[in-house]
């Protein structure tokens, strides 16, 4: 069973910082690549940041120079410090695994965890 687990969300004042963490957990061969997502309420879930297993990161436009994207050295957490919080970054905050094998020989298969939250405002 494999299980993501998000942690460091909370109350921030813009211009703030948060650091988020996220750890995947269980019988993990593999994982492809991970992702940070956020949701508001009443909008869609978009991806915010990506990292692939080779390192290479991308981000939303909106986040871009100041979201930081980072992988563990035993690759199976994902961080994501935010600073200069904005009110517009206020989200519940999803950790994603993509492409996970539990063996070289196993489906992969892809994997959310439950959220953590993020409210800024003063």
């Amino acid at each position: 069973q494999v299980q993501l687990v998000e942690s460091g969300g909370g109350l921030v004042q813009p211009g703030g910082s948060l650091r988020l963490s996220c750890a995947a957990s269980g019988s993990i061969f593999s994982i492809n690549a991970m992702a940070w997502y956020r949701q508001a309420p009443g909008k869609q879930r978009d991806l915010v940041a990506f990292i692939s297993s080779g390192g290479s990161t991308k981000y939303a436009d909106s986040v871009k120079g100041r979201f930081t994207i980072s992988r563990g050295n035993a690759r199976n957490t994902v961080y994501l410090q935010m600073n200069t919080l904005k009110p517009e970054d206020t989200a519940v905050y999803y950790c994603r695994a993509d492409g996970v094998r539990t063996s070289w020989h196993s489906k992969d298969d892809d994997y959310w965890g439950q959220g953590t939250q993020v409210t800024v405002s003063s």
